[in-house]
């Protein structure tokens, strides 16, 4: 069987659809699960099967397909066919309740919520709460069709993580995936000689938005349903040589002694700063490996990054680069709109690359930042996460990231309680590196104190097991109670 064809519109204004069909017009091996390996051609001949079972469900051309699914080799042949065919794969969070999984579904208008076998009873459940109809999705039958996509055609559709409530549809275009691929693909140095791994979940921004990039540039393809030590060896045994992660990941395979990978070139990561001491591991247990922070959100990333160059200055010496998320990324145009007095405001970026832009083409992150005069980006949380003491903005990011650098804390979170005099108050929630012995909240305080400004510094200090957090791994913040059950007081 021949390989897809894209229409000629495809070519002259390229989508992401044109890309990844040009990139695996070849023999070689493209997708590797378990036992499973897929050539470039049967990927999109698997493709072209996707889309013609797609095409049979009865689907509105254009409206985006909910679907249980998880990183597999079925789950990419289904994206690319239904970016090819006019049905963007929506994929939601396997790891949410039926009920939050059904409010999204009804919210899309879908009349058909698709499953892959081992999501059966969930999809069952999710159909009968949402009035949809599940089906499960087949083994996929090669068929070598023809399809076309326009640049302004749906390739997918994901969702935020939805920590303030419903998690909100983010359409990504033909034409700025290919965009993101492009640069993101740049960033990292994909290519068909590449091996990507990832554990993100599959509905993430980490998971498939990175994935498509690497499907983009013709990589082989692996890759996890969660992130596990067991299953980052697996990613090294196989000789991955980019993978993405966030720093917990890190320290969670450094302290069971699991670090180890010689063949990793690239490892990007987000979501929260690294330590000093955890990257100069990191280059001890990945020998050359190039190291990256992205930051940006499902709306739209990267917004800015920290390079490979930027990971070596800091380790030489520069730590304090590693509080900042670098400096804008290629094409992007970055403000910090309406500043404070210490220019703090909301960072917008403008770029092709980016998915939710209003009439002007900024994309509005909600979150809060400075750019220093060097046109390093440093993050102060999120709009709706500022606490307001007496007057002064506390940023709770900020305060985290001072936190999170001292060597008896693993993990930390920050919030504003109520004060009868102040307005607010700042309280931490600190998980310790040694449960046995925590730090003692005298010893945070005078950490802290040094440095950032006194209002800054939290007042109470509760010690607790864990985080609260979403199917995402961010933390909910109003899930963050005094007291805290499980946890001690150190106020």
């Amino acid at each position: 069987m021949t390989a897809p064809t894209v229409a000629q519109d495809s070519v002259t204004a390229p989508t992401w659809t044109a890309m990844v069909s040009r990139a695996y017009d070849h023999a070689r091996p493209a997708v590797r699960f378990g036992d499973l390996t897929w050539t470039g051609r049967e990927l999109l001949d698997r493709a072209g099967g996707a889309a013609d079972w797609l095409d049979s469900l009865g689907l509105a051309p254009g409206a985006p397909v909910p679907a249980l699914v998880a990183t597999s080799a079925d789950a990419l042949a289904l994206v690319i066919g239904g970016a090819g065919s006019g049905h963007p794969l929506a994929p939601l969070g396997v790891r949410m309740t039926p009920y939050e999984i059904a409010t999204v579904v009804q919210a899309t208008g879908s009349q058909v919520l698709l499953a892959q076998p081992e999501f059966a009873d969930l999809g069952d459940q999710v159909a009968r709460l949402s009035g949809s109809r599940a089906v499960l999705v087949p083994e996929l039958r090669p068929n070598g069709r023809a399809w076309a996509a326009a640049p302004d055609d749906f390739a997918s559709v994901l969702h935020t993580s939805g920590t303030t409530g419903l998690p909100k549809p983010v359409p990504m275009t033909q034409r700025r995936l290919a965009a993101r691929a492009r640069v993101n693909g740049e960033l990292c140095g994909l290519d068909p000689d590449s091996f990507y791994g990832g554990s993100a979940p599959f509905h993430h921004i980490a998971g498939l938005g990175n994935i498509a990039v690497a499907l983009a540039a013709g990589a082989l393809i692996t890759g996890l349903p969660r992130f596990t030590v067991e299953g980052w060896a697996l990613l090294r045994d196989l000789g991955t040589t980019h993978t993405s992660m966030v720093p917990a990941m890190l320290e969670t395979l450094f302290a069971a002694g699991q670090a180890r990978h010689k063949a990793l070139r690239v490892l990007q990561y987000g979501g929260a700063p690294i330590r000093p001491g955890t990257l100069r591991r990191t280059y001890e247990a990945m020998p050359g490996v190039r190291m990256l922070n992205m930051f940006g959100q499902t709306e739209g990333s990267p917004i800015s990054v920290l390079t490979p160059e930027d990971h070596r200055e800091a380790v030489a010496g520069r730590a304090e680069l590693l509080r900042s998320v670098g400096r804008a990324a290629p094409g992007v145009e970055l403000r910090v709109h309406d500043p404070g007095p210490d220019g703090i405001g909301e960072i917008h970026a403008r770029a092709d690359h980016l998915f939710q832009v209003d009439a002007d083409g900024w994309l509005h992150s909600g979150d809060l930042g400075r750019v220093a005069e060097d046109g390093y980006l440093y993050l102060s949380g999120r709009r709706s996460d500022m606490i307001i003491r007496g007057g002064e903005n506390v940023h709770p990011l900020e305060v985290e990231t001072v936190l999170a650098a001292h060597p008896g804390v693993a993990d930390v979170a920050v919030t504003g309680a109520p004060d009868e005099r102040l307005g607010q108050t700042v309280v931490a929630f600190v998980v310790p590196a040694d449960p046995d012995a925590p730090p003692q909240p005298a010893e945070l305080r005078s950490y802290a104190r040094a440095r950032l400004s006194g209002f800054k510094v939290p007042v109470r200090w509760w010690f607790v097991d864990d985080l609260p957090r979403n199917a995402n791994g961010k933390v909910v913040r109003r899930r963050l109670r005094e007291p805290c059950q499980g946890g001690t007081n150190g106020a």
